[in-house]
C-alpha cells in the first residue's frame, strides 16, 4: 500500500515538473506553434496599374470584384434575428444570382448556421453593382456586426476595348504575364501587403481586425503609344479581308514615321473550332519568315550604296524564267518582259530581273552584299520590350547553309527571315530620310496621375544609307503604286509608296509543297503620304484562299483602307491642301439618300468609296475624293428624318411609316412639319417643303 502511495506521489511530481518545464522552458516554442496553427499572414495583392492609350483612354484596368461570406455564429447574429430574415434573404439571393432556388439557398444557409460556420462562402466574383444591391437585402442591411456579412474585395483585369491590340497589351497566362503586362511587370504590379487571418470552425480563415494589416502599394500606370481610333481602323480592315479571303491569319501594324511609335498593331488567327478570328499569337513581333519580294528593296539599296548600278540601268527578264546552276527562277506572271530598266523590274516585281542585277553585281563578292544588309541592321533583333521577338536570319557567305544559289534567292526574299515588325522598321527608315528608329510601345509611366518616367524615341542608326540611296529607294516605292503591282491602290487624294510581297511558306517537313499544295503569305509594306511621310504600315496575310494570293490583291487593299480612313479622320497633314479643297467641292455630300443612287453618282464622279453599308438609305461624308457612307436607320413607330431626300424617296419612306404626305416645291426636302423621332399617330399628315 505504501509502495502504491509513493508511486502516485512520484507520478504527480513528474507531471508537475513537465508542466513547469513546458511553461517556462518550452513555452515560447509551443505558443508560436499554436499561433502558426490558428493564425497566419495572408498576402494582400496591390492594385495593379492601369494601361492607357495615347489619348488617356483605358486599355487595361482592374475592376473590383467581391467574395461574399457570412459569419454564422450566434455571437454575431441571434437565432431570433436569423430566423426572422432567412426566408426573405434566400429569395433575394436567388433573384440576384440565379444560380440556386430560394429553397436551396435557405437549406444551405441553415446548414451553415447549424454548423456555426464562421466564414461561410455565399458567392465569388460579385460585381460592385451586385454588392450594392446585396447590402440592402434582409439581414444584410443590418451591417456586418449584426448580420455576419463579410465582404472580401478582389480585382479582375479587364480590357474595355476587348480584343483591340489585346495580344500586345498582354494578359496573365497561368501566372505569367505576357505582352506589355509582362514587359512592365515591375512597374504595374506594385508592392503586396499582408493581412493577419485566424482559423475558424469549418477549417476556414477570416481576417482579424484592420490593425493587423500592412497595406499594399498600388502599381504604376503605363501610357502606351496605341491610338484607339487608328487601332480600330486597322483591326476592322484586317478582319474584313481575312473573312473575305478565308485566310488562316493576318497582322497589320501602323507606325509613326518620325518617332517609331506604334499607333496600331493587330494580330488575328483563325480559331478553327469556333470559326472566329482571335488575338492568339503576336505575328508582328514573333513570327519570323521568308518575306519574299518586300526584301527586294534591301537588295537594290545595297547595290546603290556600293555604286554598282543605277535604277535606270537595264536588266533582262527573258521569258520570265532563268536558271542559276540547277535551280530555276521564275517570275510570278510566268511571262517575260524582255529587257527593261531596274526601276521597271522593281515596279512589276520581276524575280528574274532583280535577281540578275544582284547576282551580276555581287557574284564574285557575296559577303559584300551581306555586309550591306547588315549595315541596314537586318541581322539583329530590334530588342523591343515585349518578349518573344522572332530571330532575323541573314547568313554570311561562309556559313554552312550558304550555297551557290543563295545570292540570287536572297535578293528576292528567300533564304532570309524577318518578322513583319523588322521589315516595317526598314521601310520606316526609308520614309524617315534614312534614320532608323526603334519601334516603341510605351511613352510614359505615371503614378497617381503624375508622370515619373518619360520615354523618348530610340535612334538605332541616324543614317542606314547615303541620302542619294534613300532618294532612289523612295522613287522606286512610289513607282510600285503608280505603275506597278500596287497600282490598284493608287489614289489622287494623297500619295502612297510601298512594295508588294508574295512568298511561298516553308512547310514543317521542308520545301514549299505539302500534299501537292503550296501555301502563300501576301504582304504590302509602305508609308503615306509618300512626299511627306506621317505613317508607315505593313500588312501580312497568311494562307489566303480564293482566286488570288498576291500581295497586291490581298494585302495592299487593307493598307489602302487603313490609309484612307486615317486620311479621312485628318490624322495627318494633306500634301496639297488647295487641290484637296477643289476636289471636295466637286464631290457632293448627301444627308439622306437612296443607297444605290449614291453608289451610281459617286462612281460617275470617280470618287473612291472607302466602305459600304447594308441599309437602303445612307448619308455620305466626303473627304477630298474619298467618300464614307453611313447607314440611316429608321425606327418603327417613330417619324423618320427625310431632310435631304428627293421627293420619291421621301414619299416612300414616310408613307411606309404610316404617314400621309403633303408637299410643296421641287428639288430636295428642306423642312418637315413633324420633328424626326416623334411617335407616330396612325393617319397623321406630315408636310414637307422642297427646294
Amino acid at each position: 500500500m505504501r509502495l502504491v502511495y509513493f508511486s502516485m506521489v512520484l507520478l504527480g511530481l513528474l507531471i508537475m515538473g513537465k508542466v513547469i518545464y513546458i511553461q517556462f522552458v518550452e513555452g515560447d516554442y509551443w505558443r508560436e506553434r499554436d499561433r502558426l496553427v490558428t493564425l497566419r499572414d495572408v498576402r494582400v495583392d496591390a492594385n495593379r496599374g492601369d494601361i492607357y492609350a495615347d489619348d488617356g483612354r483605358l486599355l487595361a484596368t482592374n475592376i473590383p470584384v467581391y467574395e461574399i461570406r457570412m459569419d454564422m455564429s450566434r455571437e454575431v447574429t441571434s437565432d431570433e434575428v436569423f430566423n426572422a430574415n432567412i426566408d426573405a434573404l434566400a429569395v433575394s439571393l436567388s433573384r440576384l444570382f440565379g444560380d440556386r432556388s430560394p429553397a436551396r439557398y435557405k437549406a444551405d444557409l441553415s446548414q451553415a448556421r447549424s454548423n456555426q460556420h464562421r466564414y461561410y462562402l455565399i458567392k465569388r466574383n460579385v460585381s460592385h453593382e451586385e454588392l450594392l444591391q446585396l447590402q440592402q437585402f434582409p439581414l444584410f442591411h443590418l451591417g456586418r456586426f449584426r448580420s455576419g456579412l463579410i465582404v472580401v474585395q478582389g480585382t479582375r483585369r479587364q480590357m474595355p476595348y476587348k480584343t483591340l491590340a489585346a495580344r500586345t497589351i498582354g494578359y496573365n497566362r497561368e501566372g505569367i504575364y505576357v505582352g506589355l503586362e509582362g514587359a512592365y511587370q515591375e512597374y504595374l504590379q506594385g508592392t503586396e501587403g499582408k493581412q493577419l487571418m485566424q482559423r475558424t470552425s469549418g477549417n476556414s480563415w477570416m481576417p482579424i481586425s484592420d490593425h493587423n494589416v500592412i497595406h499594399p502599394k498600388n502599381g504604376k500606370d503605363l501610357v502606351t503609344t496605341i491610338n484607339i481610333q487608328i487601332q480600330d481602323i486597322t483591326e476592322k480592315a484586317l478582319l474584313r479581308q481575312l473573312h473575305q479571303r478565308q485566310a488562316l491569319a493576318g497582322t497589320a501594324v501602323v507606325m509613326e514615321v518620325s518617332t517609331g511609335k506604334i499607333k496600331a498593331i493587330s494580330n488575328l488567327l483563325l480559331n478553327r473550332s469556333t470559326g472566329r478570328y482571335e488575338e492568339a499569337y503576336n505575328f508582328a513581333i514573333g513570327h519570323s519568315s521568308e518575306p519574299g519580294s518586300t526584301f527586294k528593296l534591301a537588295g537594290l539599296m545595297a547595290g546603290l550604296e556600293d555604286g554598282l548600278f543605277s535604277i535606270e540601268d537595264s536588266t533582262d527578264t527573258r521569258n520570265g524564267r532563268t536558271t542559276y546552276y540547277d535551280r530555276v527562277m521564275r517570275d510570278a506572271s510566268n511571262e517575260g518582259r524582255g529587257v527593261i530598266t531596274i526601276r521597271e523590274a522593281f515596279e512589276v516585281s520581276s524575280n528574274v530581273g532583280i535577281s540578275q542585277v544582284i547576282y551580276d553585281a555581287y557574284k564574285n563578292q557575296p559577303q559584300r552584299f551581306v555586309d550591306r544588309l547588315k549595315q541596314m541592321h537586318l541581322h539583329r533583333p530590334l530588342d523591343i520590350e515585349i518578349s518573344g521577338e522572332g530571330q532575323p536570319i541573314i547568313r554570311d557567305a561562309g556559313d554552312p547553309g550558304w550555297s551557290r544559289v543563295s545570292l540570287p534567292w536572297m535578293s528576292i526574299g528567300y533564304e532570309v527571315s524577318l518578322t513583319p515588325l523588322q521589315t516595317l522598321t526598314l521601310y520606316n527608315a526609308v520614309a524617315n530620310n534614312g534614320t532608323m528608329v526603334k519601334p516603341m510601345f510605351v511613352s510614359e509611366i505615371r503614378q497617381a496621375g503624375r508622370t515619373i518616367n518619360q520615354f523618348s524615341p530610340t535612334v538605332i542608326d541616324r543614317r542606314i544609307a547615303k541620302p542619294s540611296t534613300i532618294d532612289k529607294a523612295r522613287e522606286l516605292l512610289i513607282g510600285v503604286v503608280e505603275n506597278g503591282t500596287a497600282k490598284n491602290i493608287h489614289t489622287s487624294a494623297y500619295s502612297i509608296a510601298g512594295k508588294t510581297g508574295t512568298a511561298q511558306i516553308t512547310q514543317e517537313t521542308g520545301g514549299y509543297q505539302l500534299q501537292g499544295k503550296t501555301r502563300y503569305q501576301a504582304s504590302f509594306v509602305g508609308y503615306f503620304p509618300a512626299n511627306n511621310p506621317a505613317y508607315s504600315c505593313i500588312v501580312v496575310i497568311y494562307e489566303p484562299t480564293g482566286w488570288s494570293y498576291t500581295g497586291g490583291q490581298v494585302a495592299a487593299p487593307v493598307f489602302r483602307e487603313i490609309a484612307d480612313k486615317i486620311y479621312a479622320a485628318r490624322l495627318f497633314t494633306p500634301e496639297k491642301p488647295p487641290r484637296e479643297h477643289l476636289i471636295a467641292r466637286s464631290v457632293p455630300s448627301f444627308r439622306n439618300a437612296y443607297h444605290e443612287d449614291m453608289k451610281t453618282i459617286y462612281a460617275e464622279l470617280h470618287a473612291h468609296l472607302i466602305n459600304d453599308v447594308a441599309g437602303n438609305y445612307v448619308r455620305s461624308i466626303v473627304q477630298a475624293d474619298t467618300v464614307e457612307l453611313q447607314e440611316r436607320e429608321f425606327v418603327e413607330n417613330l417619324v423618320p428624318e427625310v431632310v435631304g431626300m428627293g421627293l420619291r424617296d421621301a414619299m416612300f419612306v414616310l408613307e411606309n411609316a404610316g404617314l400621309k404626305v403633303r408637299f410643296t416645291g421641287r428639288g430636295t426636302v428642306q423642312r418637315q412639319s413633324i420633328r424626326p423621332g416623334t411617335r407616330i399617330n396612325p393617319g397623321s399628315v406630315i408636310h414637307i417643303e422642297l427646294s
